[in-house]
């Protein structure tokens, strides 16, 4: 599964959580929230809650336009209290903007280790999630927005929800977050290690670090002519087996939305007769020569769907992988485990930990190859990890069964 850990700090580009609809017309999976009620000049409303990233719908709820100040909407937001916004809305993005300038106002003590950096970084982010989730837009059931100077944006949220449904609530982060992925799908992000572009749907993370692509469109291949690639997100990493010459792809994803981009990716790269994308839990059945697999790399608690892709609380997912790969690889085969070593300079995990689960695992390390990333955050001195950053190294670790 791609990743970037800035697409999951930005609500503005990948989306609330995985999805779309694939190349055969099946619809995306819509995750709703149940019903928002209010009252509005006297009368009781209530719509569907369009909730992605599942949170709540506001318990309390004001209506509001562009008569309310930005500092009266802190307020509110600051409480839990939900804005629904009847006004125009490019005032709403400015409203959001404000919103954010002001929850970033708020003055910390320097953290003292690196473990306690992080978790304040993930509070503030939560912190700014929950103020800004407060202000709302309405959706009309052929999600046009009825608000002055509003997008177009029923395309975008057809491909991220599916067909057209019944009036609607949502928060406009959120809403900004689909007109983006709507974007990165039409345009495609470059992969210079396919010398194609790949499209991701919204929510499926956009391969845009390249270094770990690299890797693995340089590594020596084992001798063979089957390949699982776990995890497969945007099938980026299987379209580089095949441009490499495997002969065989079985690529899988746990999520509908994943499964169905993949396949529109590698359609559209000419390599749907040599992949096979199945939506299962982690291995496909049988063994192969090569197992690949890009798990998450932050063992953390998730906040919502969308962090799954980055945060493996206990390290779940990887130790999962590494305790199955042995039984899924045929006597020489090997398993490619792409992974960045950024929890170890944050004290989440240390080099001993993962060594120790190769060992559980039955597993031992023939290779490793590893680049430095070259995403903005690891040169950015103003980030508040910017120490773990830029000590940052992504690996390619080789390993057979013992």
């Amino acid at each position: 599964m791609e990743m970037t850990w800035e697409e999951s700090d930005s609500a503005d580009r990948s989306g609330a959580d995985r999805g779309s609809g694939d190349a055969n017309g099946a619809a995306p999976e819509v995750r709703e929230q149940g019903t928002i009620r209010w009252k509005e000049d006297g009368v009781e409303h209530h719509a569907l809650w369009h909730s992605q990233s599942r949170r709540a719908a506001p318990e309390q709820l004001v209506v509001a336009d562009d008569r309310m100040s930005a500092d009266a909407a802190y307020r509110y937001a600051d409480k839990g209290i939900g804005i629904l916004w009847r006004g125009d809305f490019q005032n709403a993005r400015q409203m959001l903007s404000a919103l954010t300038r002001r929850v970033g106002k708020q003055r910390q003590a320097p953290a003292k280790t690196p473990a306690a950096a992080f978790r304040q970084h993930r509070e503030n982010r939560s912190r700014l999630a929950q103020v800004l989730g407060m202000l709302l837009v309405p959706l009309e059931p052929d999600y046009s927005i009825p608000l002055r100077r509003a997008p177009d944006v029923a395309l975008a949220c057809a491909e991220a929800f599916g067909g057209p449904t019944r009036p609607a609530v949502i928060a406009l982060r959120e809403l900004l977050g689909v007109i983006g992925a709507h974007e990165w799908r039409h345009k495609g992000v470059d992969v210079p290690a396919l010398g194609k572009r790949i499209y991701p749907h919204y929510g499926v993370f956009s391969p845009v670090r390249g270094e770990y692509l690299d890797l693995v469109a340089t590594a020596t291949l084992p001798a063979g002519a089957l390949a699982f690639d776990v995890g497969t997100g945007t099938g980026v990493l299987a379209a580089i087996l095949g441009r490499r010459g495997m002969s065989h792809i079985v690529a899988t994803d746990q999520d509908r939305r994943a499964v169905a981009c993949a396949r529109e990716n590698l359609a559209n790269l000419g390599l749907a007769d040599r992949v096979d994308v199945i939506e299962t839990d982690l291995f496909p059945a049988g063994r192969a020569s090569l197992v690949v697999c890009n798990p998450p790399w932050i063992p953390a608690q998730p906040a919502s769907t969308l962090d799954y892709a980055v945060y493996d609380p206990d390290s779940n997912m990887l130790r999962r992988f590494l305790q199955g790969l042995k039984d899924h690889l045929e006597p020489d085969g090997e398993g490619w485990l792409v992974l960045s070593d950024l929890a170890e300079h944050l004290g989440l995990r240390s080099r001993a930990d993962l060594l120790a689960m190769f060992e559980a695992s039955g597993l031992t390390v023939v290779g490793r190859m590893e680049t430095k990333p070259t995403h903005r955050r690891a040169s950015d001195s103003t980030d508040p990890l910017h120490a773990a950053r830029s000590a940052e190294v992504s690996s390619l670790w080789r390993l057979k069964a013992r």
